[in-house]
Order: structure tokens, then sequence, then C-alpha cells
């Protein structure tokens, strides 16, 4: 069992990485495609209030995603970053509602709260 733990936990970072890591890389290729298929006009209006560029989200949020890629990649602070990563995918399914995108959320939100308890009595890697 001690294997089968250690492996799936491995295997689940891991994916989750890639997909982090992916989508945070992606927003600086392509960081007006972000900003104009992604970024509510809402948020867009009100980051304007505050004297920053809506690219300036898109770029802090590729940060923040390729943080927490490193973070599952190299087993340092799991918790911390699965739970700011729920509320950031949670935040993404407020804003845009119904759609694919709270399909896709829905399963990352539930593949890093599988993190956020899974169990640390042992060095899993």
């Amino acid at each position: 069992m001690f294997q089968s733990l250690r492996y799936s936990n491995f295997i689940l970072r891991l994916g989750l990485a890639i997909v982090f890591f992916w989508f945070g890389i992606d927003k600086f290729f392509h960081p007006d495609y972000w900003v104009n298929a992604w970024v509510p006009q809402s948020i867009s209006s009100f980051v304007i209030s505050l004297k920053i560029r809506p690219i300036d989200i898109i770029y802090i949020s590729g940060v923040f995603e390729i943080l927490v890629a490193v973070s599952l990649v190299s087993n340092i602070f799991i918790p911390f970053f699965s739970s700011l990563a729920v509320l950031f995918l949670g935040s993404i399914m407020f804003f845009h509602g119904f759609s694919e995108v709270l399909v896709r959320d829905i399963g990352l939100i539930g593949a890093f709260l599988s993190l956020i308890f899974w169990p640390r009595q042992r060095n899993y890697w």
C-alpha cells in the first residue's frame, strides 16, 4: 500500500503541475489572447480604475500558476499552494459562470482537494 500511495501522489502532483505549467507559461507567450478571451469586462474595468493594465493581471496569474506547478513538482508547500489554487480556480468559476471551464475547474479543484487532505504521516516523495 505504501508504494501505491507514493506513486499515486506523485502522478497526481505531476499531472496537475503539467496543466499549471502549461497555462502559466502560455500566459507569457499569448497575453493578449488571455486578456481578450478570459478576463471579464467587469474585471478589466475594475483593474483599469486602479491604474493597473489588464495584461498585468494575466502576468500575475501566470507567475502564480508557475509557482503552483513548481510547488507540485518539488513537493514543497503542497497544502498551502493547493489551497491557493482552489481559491484561484473557484474565483475563475465564479466570474465565468457555467461553461466547459467550470467542468474543467471542478475536476482540478477535486484533485487539489485530494492533495490538501492527503495523509502526511510519511514522506511520500
